[in-house]
């Protein structure tokens, strides 16, 4: 059994203002994406300055769609009780399914401005996109959210508040497999010219079996509990979806030209 690290979710304090470590990791996100994005921007017609204004649009949507997710699927009642709960990002609560509508919507307006293939522009944008995911859920580690379920494997660790039962440590599954491995295969997938829609597919079904079965380990939200049959959890619900049209995309892929 491993203890679980007591590290402040404060990253740095300079007399009022306070620097979370949850807020850092969404920077780390977006810097990666945008060194990242710029490597490769020649190949869809993109500037180094295209890159940062998509990045800039992709950001307003991470941040609005990802608390309005979080709201109406996790927290509409918090929110309908404290109303300016929604704007303390600072304390965690962030949906990815609304940060991937919300970047959906960014791309598409973007998109439709540069006049480029919707699927060739998130195809472009899928592999940049899994360092902030890891990034985001070692946050959540250090935020102490994500508890997971009792386990008696050696890496379980006891969740701060909820007990001497090690647990397993959910927010770091999630972050090795929805940062690091989907990175590497997104990355080395997407190194050669593809079919339009490949990448975008692949990274909507890996992402959804990968949070898929983390769900199987992790406790679900306090307040919703388990969503059907005594197993499933919201997460599981919106990640079907997910599943489904990456591998209708990837089906759709592989009618498209190789650019």
């Amino acid at each position: 059994m491993l203890r679980y690290p007591d590290i402040d979710p404060v990253a740095i304090s300079l007399g009022p203002l306070q620097v979370h470590w949850y807020g850092l990791m969404y920077v780390i996100g977006f810097v990666a994406a945008w060194w990242l994005g710029r490597r490769r921007a020649a190949r869809i017609g993109l500037t180094h300055d295209d890159v940062g204004d998509l990045l800039f649009y992709a950001a307003l949507g991470v941040v609005l769609g990802g608390r309005l997710g979080y709201a109406l699927f996790y927290g509409m009642g918090q929110w309908l009780a404290d109303p300016l709960w929604i704007f303390r990002i600072w304390d965690g609560g962030m949906s990815f399914h609304g940060g991937l509508a919300g970047v959906l919507l960014a791309a598409l307006w973007f998109a439709s401005k540069k006049r480029l293939a919707f699927f060739t522009l998130t195809d472009f944008v899928a592999p940049l996109v899994p360092i902030g995911l890891g990034a985001g859920r070692i946050g959540n580690f250090i935020n102490r959210e994500l508890p997971g379920r009792v386990t008696e494997l050696p890496w379980g660790m006891p969740f701060p508040g909820m007990g001497p039962e090690p647990r397993h440590p959910s927010a770091l599954y999630e972050a090795l497999l929805e940062g690091a491995v989907l990175f590497a295969a997104l990355w080395w997938v997407s190194a050669t010219p593809r079919r339009r829609g490949l990448v975008s597919g692949l990274f909507l079904l890996l992402y959804g079996v990968f949070r898929g079965a983390v769900e199987f380990v992790r406790l679900p939200d306090a307040h919703l509990g388990f969503i059907a049959f005594g197993w499933v959890t919201m997460g599981m619900l919106l990640t079907l979806p997910m599943i489904a049209i990456g591998l209708l995309l990837i089906l759709w892929s592989r009618r498209q030209p190789i650019p």
